[in-house]
């Protein structure tokens, strides 16, 4: 409990941070947080575009409702077409899958109340940045809204561990990957300080011997990812998430 007390306080004051260019008393850095999370950054598009998304799973939870302590993995389009497989490729982990198509790291942090913490999980999988990389936003920023979501998550739950994946290489957005790879960069520098955080890299199986995306595992689009790309996803993230989140580990 006094490591996750002290993990917490690093990222409240990483917040503020890099949020407003210094650090601050608690007193200050709690305020500073609840002002954030009711702004939207000019940046990014409203977070209410994808609200009829968020109803919808608050819909399903009243007639079926999830377990609490489960882990729940949210995020973009990439775990929205996970969904169908995602609680299969995990077994025996107690899987709840809440991605929403087209969203941002800054999306993630909006809903976090309605589509994460409200499910008292015991881990949280996240994969976000893609889109956000794509629409312009900056490696910085979306590094920012991390340490936000972060934040958010351990006022409500202290103990709960958090598993980024990496933003993945696609041939349909292969122009800006410098830029996803530096967002990847600050997101896995942020994570080796905080042993509640663990980044997982899925997006160098991703890449052929030349270092460019393997063509096999997408969809048509060249965008989002078909069975062999889950499988690629699966092959990374279950055996971190087996060592830490079985019920053997408990």
């Amino acid at each position: 409990m006094e490591t996750s007390m002290k993990n917490r306080a690093f990222w409240m004051c990483l917040g503020i941070v890099l949020l407003n260019g210094c650090c601050a008393s608690h007193t200050t850095l709690s305020t500073a947080v609840i002002q954030d999370e009711a702004s939207n950054p000019s940046a990014y598009p409203p977070p209410e575009r994808l609200v009829t998304e968020i109803i919808a799973f608050e819909a399903q939870d009243q007639t079926e409702p999830p377990p609490h302590g489960a882990i729940v993995c949210v995020g973009s389009s990439s775990i929205r077409g996970w969904h169908s497989t995602i609680q299969e490729d995990l077994a025996p982990l107690t899987i709840i899958p809440r991605g929403f198509g087209g969203s941002t790291m800054n999306d993630a942090v909006y809903y976090t109340e309605r589509i994460v913490t409200v499910y008292e999980p015991r881990a949280v999988v996240l994969y976000e940045g893609d889109n956000d990389i794509w629409l312009g936003i900056s490696p910085q920023q979306v590094a920012e809204r991390f340490a936000v979501f972060v934040t958010k998550i351990h006022e409500a739950l202290p103990d709960t561990r958090i598993y980024v994946l990496s933003i993945k290489p696609s041939i349909a957005r292969w122009e800006v990957w410098p830029q996803m790879k530096e967002a990847n960069r600050l997101i896995e520098k942020a994570c080796l300080s905080d042993v509640l955080l663990t980044y997982t890299d899925v997006s160098s199986a991703m890449l052929d011997e030349t270092g460019q995306p393997r063509r096999e595992i997408f969809q048509p689009d060249m965008l989002h990812l078909n069975e062999s790309g889950y499988a690629i996803w699966k092959a990374a993230l279950l055996p971190v998430l087996l060592e830490k989140e079985s019920p053997s580990a408990d």
